[in-house]
């Protein structure tokens, strides 16, 4: 019996030479990366102010959180720059050394990695797939009142692209706040959602104090080598002593300058947008008539198939696309995914087309 490769969502290079392929010419559905690429805009002032690395980042990047300030809409005291949500996940984990963590699962393994340094324990609450992956917010509630203090959501989620809405957010947030427990809140994939407002946690912040929102600029705005993120919260004690904690100039001057050019050009945010949500939408209508898989409702730049044809798998799928140069991700690494699933992202018309296609002959 052959035993099946395993493969990461990015070892492209491995897959390359397992199928003999080319890496030029794999579409990477796996990667959740705004297929646009990164803003002309950006890469114009990128490339005519290189020299900005010969002089070191403002220390408060101050024009930078006035930038996020208002893209966001919240107050630039607020905010916290990082090298990339990797960094500031890392950093509010440290400071606040939680002792009895709960993740929404399943869900991005980094977070699992990062406590798994601090000493706290971690136990998934399962999302459930007869209910489309969303919570049940009363049920979570009950689950935590069992000694946690600390709680890690991605919202809109990866892989499952369900999320919570802004208003059972509160209800959490606020039955967190009295149960003393920190809320993280990653919305690495906001941006994507169909209506921005219903879903994020930012304006949240100014009611609680036991919230931290993080955010970046690698999926959404296709950058993410510049390792830009940002946190925000109204604690300003919890901020402070996070930046203290900080490496010193953790975000170069480059990404700094290039991060505020992004958040500002609205030409671009617009095309993604529409980009995005009009082909989400087609990709789920023409999938919902194929009998093979049940689609999820999405919210992020990507969809979850389960596979509903016996003997089909999540790797045989894999295969298929991978065979056209689709690489699409295989989601049976994931914690707490029963059954088989596969992920795919969002990209440009025709290779979504040309995705679509492959998944229909299965």
């Amino acid at each position: 019996m052959d035993t099946k490769p395993v493969f990461h969502g990015s070892d492209i290079e491995k897959i390359c030479s397992y199928y003999n392929l080319k890496k030029e010419n794999i579409v990477k559905f796996g990667a959740n990366v705004n297929p646009l690429g990164l803003s002309p805009k950006a890469g114009r002032a990128i490339a005519e102010h290189v020299d900005i690395l010969s002089s070191y980042p403002d220390r408060e990047y101050t024009s930078l959180r006035n930038t996020i300030s208002s893209y966001c809409n919240i107050p630039a005291d607020f905010i916290l720059p990082g090298n990339g949500s990797s960094e500031l996940i890392s950093l509010l984990i440290q400071e606040r050394a939680p002792k009895h963590t709960l993740i929404l699962g399943p869900t991005y393994s980094e977070y699992s990695r990062e406590l798994s340094f601090s000493g706290s324990t971690q136990e998934y609450y399962h999302l459930q797939e007869n209910n489309d992956f969303e919570p049940d917010i009363p049920d979570l509630c009950r689950k935590l009142e069992q000694g946690y203090d600390f709680l890690i959501l991605c919202n809109p989620n990866n892989p499952t692209s369900s999320a919570i809405t802004q208003e059972e957010l509160r209800r959490l947030i606020g039955f967190c706040a009295e149960k003393n427990i920190f809320v993280m809140i990653d919305e690495t994939y906001v941006e994507f959602a169909p209506d921005i407002n219903a879903i994020t946690a930012v304006p949240l912040t100014r009611e609680f104090t036991n919230l931290m929102v993080l955010r970046g600029v690698s999926k959404f705005f296709a950058a993410p080598g510049m390792r830009l993120g940002y946190g925000i919260t109204g604690n300003m004690d919890f901020l402070a002593k996070m930046r203290e904690k900080q490496t010193p100039w953790s975000l170069n001057s480059l990404g700094a300058f290039a991060g505020e050019i992004m958040l500002q050009d609205q030409d671009y945010i617009k095309r993604t947008r529409n980009l995005i949500l009009s082909e989400r939408d087609r990709m789920i209508q023409e999938l919902k008539e194929v009998d093979t898989y049940k689609v999820y409702p999405a919210y992020a730049n990507f969809i979850l198939l389960k596979i509903q044809k016996d003997g089909l798998t999540s790797y045989d799928v894999f295969e298929a696309c991978i065979k056209q140069g689709l690489m699409i991700r295989d989601c049976s690494s994931f914690q707490c995914l029963d059954g088989e699933f596969v992920r795919f992202c969002i990209m440009m018309p025709e290779d979504n087309g040309r995705l679509l296609a492959v998944l229909k002959t299965l």
